[in-house]
């Protein structure tokens, strides 16, 4: 397998880590979806830990932002972190084992489940995300979803080329990395990973490790971005 497409799959190459309250979490692994499994672990942990001038534990196992704004209509399961400035809107269903990055968006009818949503991640129009890590200032569309089950509910692999990955996982959604811009009702399909500052067309079915600065195109075509520097 090409050596830059494995350093391309790793959270030090998706990801902006200083723009997470899981910074020290996620740091301890090499590629994104080994960090899935301990996610509910970490956060009953961090939750114990963050400081009451800024945090309130609403109700047991999750933690809320003083600063951030949770439409009443939202239902929060725990274990949940909600950091500042976040805003989880009319009925957004928080499933539990999530954590919402400063200042970062979870609209209408959108679930999270199994997810670390970085700073400023916007999932604000019916989204479904679970077992996904979505990095810095990552879009996703109205309707785009990820899927996190395999069809035949085997282990969950990811294709990269012509190679593939074991996980290990029978659920793993989406890793997108920074500034990724997914476009309305696509569908990301169990394993996709997709490097940072890339764009997805609407209506497109994503499978498998799209590069960084590239567009997906909804038959399937990937070309890289111009350089306009």
């Amino acid at each position: 397998m090409n050596t830059h497409d494995l350093e391309e799959l790793q959270i030090r190459n998706l990801y902006t880590l200083e723009e997470t309250i899981a910074a020290d979490y996620l740091s301890q692994f090499v590629y994104p979806w080994e960090a899935l499994a301990g996610i509910e672990n970490y956060i009953l942990e961090l939750g114990k830990k963050l400081p009451k001038d800024k945090f309130e534990e609403v109700k047991e196992h999750v933690w809320i932002a003083k600063s951030a704004n949770v439409y009443p209509t939202a239902y929060i399961n725990g274990p949940c972190i909600i950091d500042e400035d976040a805003e989880v809107r009319h009925c957004a269903f928080i499933r539990g084992k999530a954590i919402v990055g400063k200042g970062a968006v979870v609209g209408n009818s959108t679930e999270l489940k199994n997810v670390i949503l970085f700073n400023k991640v916007q999932v604000p129009h019916y989204n479904y995300v679970g077992d996904s890590i979505l990095g810095f200032k990552a879009h996703m569309g109205a309707g785009s979803i990820t899927s996190n089950v395999k069809s035949d509910k085997k282990h969950v692999v990811i294709h990269v080329r012509e190679e593939k990955i074991e996980t290990g996982l029978k659920k793993m959604g989406a890793m997108l990395g920074d500034h990724v811009e997914i476009g309305c009702n696509t569908v990301m399909n169990p394993g996709t990973v997709i490097g940072k500052n890339t764009n997805v067309y609407p209506t497109s079915m994503v499978r498998g490790f799209v590069p960084e600065n590239s567009i997906f195109k909804k038959d399937g075509t990937v070309v890289l971005k111009e350089n306009r520097d």
